[in-house]
């Protein structure tokens, strides 16, 4: 048997002695320990759990693709997350997700979601309407309005209320802090149980839940076909024919609304951010539009068109991938290069120093979407993760590019985002978000 390197060791006394600021921002602290120990290292949290960290591209690429069957979800989504937003494709395991997948991903397909760009675009356009020029606005609410109404839209057509979706949008966000806290304070679990925090905020995704079904059940009952995602879903079908319980379709639109709003709202906020940091950048994207438009006006062939705009998107993917982290626990003991993995254990692969790793990127923390050119995208493929890799690679990434191109496109060509001198903040929950993105924009 070949010999195996032991994993280097955080210990709990340095996780307890910095858990102050890692419940504020963990990344520092991950940071450190990968400076002193390497790409890959154990955090020990105390009561015999751990957890091993890993920037290697080739581990990423080990679990998520290579021996994919080895290594399943941790319990953070099949079971914390889960209490939140049901058993759906993104926190189900197995066979189950297997047939959730293999139902739903028809209607993530290129030519389904063309249908869609027009809602998408009208909710994008109404968003941005609400930015007001001459002042310091914090762009991320306009954001994240933007991406909960895009999916809003996109799933319900116009049939959903303001005061609904304002709810609905609440408790996603609330859920999430809650489950933050549970995460990043696991030694205070028996607390949030004992005083109800816990049960409150499952009582809000129930909340949730009635008023879906209450949506689901007056478009079951009207018989009008509006070619939404919400249509699709409905008419989905098993290879045995059946339909979709009430309930497991409930839990697949829980899903749509936590991933398909938050991660696109974070990446557009940083991507404005960068925007106005880079005003030669900026104006690259004015000038594309500009000559697009002057061809066609045609709101697919214009979306095609936008290639550097994409590239913006995606070098800002790399700077700051929402999707920062990705864990995986592994079925069997397995051994990568000469890491021994024993059965179980937790895994969590940092996509956010992956993108800024020196091995593989020059000038790594350097905005250049040039790098992205036509052509150099599968050149990163093997260390380039914003959706994931594998047979669970995001089944919405085509849908958030598409909305992120558009709405970039729109706002560059309706507003100059003036430029802005402070760093980027951010604030690392269940994904990576903004802080402080204050921005001034002027009517062009």
């Amino acid at each position: 048997m070949p010999k195996t390197t032991k994993i280097p060791q955080v210990s709990t006394f340095r996780f307890l002695r910095h858990a102050s600021e890692i419940l504020k921002n963990p990344l520092p602290f991950h940071t450190e320990n990968f400076k002193r120990h390497g790409d890959t290292f154990q955090l020990n949290l105390g009561f015999g759990k751990s957890v091993i960290f890993s920037r290697d591209a080739g581990f990423v690429q080990y679990a998520l693709q290579k021996n994919q069957k080895n290594y399943t979800k941790s319990t953070i989504q099949t079971k914390d997350v889960a209490k939140y937003v049901g058993n759906g494709i993104l926190t189900a395991e197995g066979a189950h997700w297997r047939k959730q997948r293999k139902l739903i991903q028809p209607a993530f397909h290129k030519k389904q979601l063309y249908k869609l760009l027009g809602r998408i675009d009208e909710a994008i356009k109404t968003e941005l309407n609400r930015i007001k020029t001459g002042q310091s606005v914090d762009i991320f609410p306009v954001f994240n309005d933007l991406a909960f109404q895009t999916v809003v839209k996109s799933l319900f057509s116009s049939a959903v209320g303001a005061d609904e979706i304002n709810r609905l949008q609440h408790i996603t966000e609330a859920t999430q802090k809650m489950l933050v806290r549970e995460l990043r304070q696991p030694y205070k679990g028996w607390w949030f149980k004992w005083s109800g925090q816990i049960k409150n905020h499952t009582d809000l995704t129930d909340e949730a839940r009635a008023i879906l079904i209450k949506l689901v059940q007056q478009r079951r009952k009207s018989n009008q076909k509006h070619d939404d995602l919400l249509d699709m879903l409905l008419e989905a079908r098993y290879e045995d024919g059946a339909a979709m319980s009430e309930r497991q379709l409930v839990d697949e639109i829980l899903i749509l609304f936590t991933a398909g709003h938050e991660t696109t709202s974070n990446a557009l906020t940083f991507t404005a951010q960068l925007l106005a940091q880079h005003q030669d950048i900026q104006q690259r994207i004015y000038e594309e539009i500009a000559e697009i438009k002057a061809k066609s006006t045609d709101l697919l062939g214009f979306l095609k068109g936008l290639t550097y705009t994409k590239q913006v998107i995606e070098e800002s993917l790399r700077l700051y991938p929402p999707a920062y982290f990705i864990d995986r626990m592994n079925i069997e003991e397995d051994e990568f290069e000469d890491m021994h993995i024993p059965a179980g254990s937790r895994l969590l692969f940092s996509i956010h120093e992956i993108h800024k790793h020196p091995d593989f990127w020059e000038n790594p923390l350097i905005f250049d979407p040039d790098r992205f050119a036509e052509g150099n995208t599968l050149k990163y493929s093997s260390h380039y993760y914003p959706f994931g890799a594998g047979p669970r690679m995001c089944i919405g990434n085509n849908f958030a590019m598409y909305e992120m191109i558009l709405a970039v496109a729109e706002m560059i060509s309706t507003f100059k985002i003036l430029k802005k001198k402070t760093p980027i903040e951010i604030l690392p929950l269940i994904t990576l978000k903004p802080k402080n993105a204050f921005l001034k924009f002027e009517k062009r």
